[in-house]
C-alpha cells in the first residue's frame, strides 16, 4: 500500500507596511511549546510599498525572518522574494495602494485566485493570517478561505501584548534580551522584546467549497461570480425550459441536457405546473404520456423519437424495466445540474424519488410559480 503523501504546510498572509505580521505569526505557529506548526513555505499578498518593506526588513541580508529561524533553530522554510505577490491593476501594473472601488474589486479577485491556487492540492495544509494589510484585504482573504478552504485549513489573527503591538521595531519575542525603543504617551520608553507575549486567535469559518460548482473550484472566475454561486442555494429557484430550442436554465445558468434528459425534465415540469400527482414511471399510463410528449417535441418520424419509443416499448411488459429506463437519465440530469450550480444550489432542482404504496414516485421539488415553459424559438 502506497503511503499518503506528507502534507505540505503553507502560510499565507496579507501585509501592508507592517511586515512584522509575518514573523509574529510564524513565531506563534512554529515556536509554541505544544503542537508546533512549521510551514514549508510562506506567501504574502501585498502592495508595491508593502513588498519592498517585506523584502528589506524580512529577507534582505540578515533580515528578521532569517533571524527568527536562527534564534529558534527552525528548519528550512521556502520564502523567496517571488513568494511576495503584489496586487495588480486591470492593465497588470502593480498597485501601490487600494483606494478606489475598482482597485478593491481587483484586489478581491487577486486574493481569491491565490487562495484557490494554494488549495488545489488535496494533501496541502493552508494557514491564513488576516492580521495585516488594509481591512478590506483581510476581509477578502478570510472570505476567500471560506469559499475554498478544506477541513485541514486554518484562519487566524495574531495578538501581540502592549506596548509591543504598536512598536515598529518589534518582530517577535527573542530568546535573549533585546531592547527596543518606542514611546508611550509623551514619554520615550525602552522595552525588552524578550518579554513580549504573542499568540494566535483561531477564527472559525464556514466552508463553502463543496457547494461550489466544479468549474468554479478549478477554473477562473471573479470574486463576485463565486460569491454569487455560493449564495444561489439561498435564493428562490427558477427553472426555465425553452421547448423549441430544447434549452434549460436554472438560476439564469444554462444546463446542457441530451434530448431524452430534456424530455424527462420537461415532462415532470409540465406535471409540476399542473400540480398533478407524483409520477409512477412503471405505469403504462405514464409511459404513454411521456411518449406523447416526445412525439410532440421530437416529431414522430425523427430518429430520436423512434429510439425512445423502441427502448420504452421493448420493456413495456415488464414494469420494473420500464421504470429503470428513466433512472440513468435522472442520474445524468443530476450530474449536469451539480456541475453548473454546485451541490447545494442544484438540490433545489433535482428530481425527487419517494416510496409510494405500490411503486416509487417521482417529482420536481418546485412550485408551479417557480417553473416557466416557453414555446418560442
Amino acid at each position: 500500500m502506497v503511503p499518503a503523501p506528507s502534507p505540505k504546510r503553507i502560510l499565507l498572509a496579507v501585509t501592508g507596511l507592517t511586515p512584522q505580521i509575518v514573523t509574529e505569526t510564524l513565531y506563534a505557529l512554529a515556536c509554541r511549546d505544544t503542537d508546533p506548526w512549521v510551514p514549508h513555505e510562506i506567501h504574502l499578498i501585498t502592495t508595491t510599498a508593502g513588498a519592498e518593506s517585506a523584502r528589506l526588513n524580512l529577507l534582505h541580508g540578515n533580515g528578521w525572518f532569517h533571524c527568527l529561524r536562527r534564534d529558534y533553530d527552525l528548519p528550512e522554510i521556502a520564502f523567496p522574494v517571488k513568494n511576495i505577490h503584489v496586487l495588480r491593476d486591470a492593465a497588470g501594473a502593480p498597485l501601490d495602494d487600494i483606494r478606489t472601488q475598482a482597485q478593491n474589486t481587483l484586489a478581491a479577485d487577486f486574493i481569491m485566485d491565490k487562495v484557490r491556487e494554494l488549495t488545489k492540492v488535496p494533501s496541502h495544509e493552508l494557514h491564513v493570517s488576516i492580521a495585516g494589510g488594509r481591512k478590506t484585504m483581510g476581509y477578502y482573504l478570510g472570505y476567500a478561505l471560506s469559499l475554498y478552504g478544506r477541513p485541514q485549513d486554518r484562519l487566524s489573527h495574531v495578538l501581540v501584548s502592549d506596548p509591543y503591538e504598536t512598536n515598529r521595531d518589534f518582530y517577535y519575542p527573542t530568546p535573549y534580551d533585546h531592547p527596543i525603543h518606542g514611546s508611550r504617551g509623551n514619554k520615550d520608553v525602552t522595552v525588552n522584546a524578550r518579554n513580549a507575549r504573542v499568540e494566535l486567535a483561531d477564527i472559525p469559518f464556514v466552508r463553502l467549497r463543496e457547494g461550489l460548482p466544479a468549474r468554479l473550484r478549478e477554473g477562473n472566475a471573479t470574486f463576485s461570480q463565486v460569491v454569487g454561486a455560493a449564495n444561489r442555494s439561498l435564493d428562490e429557484p427558477r427553472l426555465v425550459l425553452n421547448v423549441a430550442q430544447r434549452q434549460v436554465w436554472a438560476d439564469e445558468v444554462e444546463i446542457k441536457l441530451s434530448e431524452t434528459e430534456f424530455l424527462l425534465l420537461l415532462w415532470l415540469a409540465q406535471r409540476g405546473q399542473r400540480e398533478e400527482a407524483d409520477t409512477d414511471w412503471s405505469s403504462d399510463t405514464m409511459v404513454d404520456e411521456f411518449l406523447e410528449l416526445a412525439r410532440q417535441v421530437l416529431k414522430e418520424m425523427s430518429s430520436a423519437y423512434e429510439r425512445i419509443e423502441s427502448a420504452l416499448l421493448q420493456n413495456r411488459s415488464i414494469a420494473i424495466k420500464t421504470a429503470k429506463y428513466f433512472e440513468p437519465h435522472k442520474s445524468r440530469i443530476k450530474k449536469a445540474f451539480v456541475a453548473m450550480l454546485g451541490e447545494q444550489a442544484a438540490k433545489r432542482y433535482l428530481i425527487v424519488r419517494q416510496r409510494g404504496e405500490d411503486a416509487a414516485l417521482y417529482f420536481l421539488p418546485l412550485g408551479a410559480q417557480q417553473i416557466e415553459i416557453r414555446e418560442d424559438r
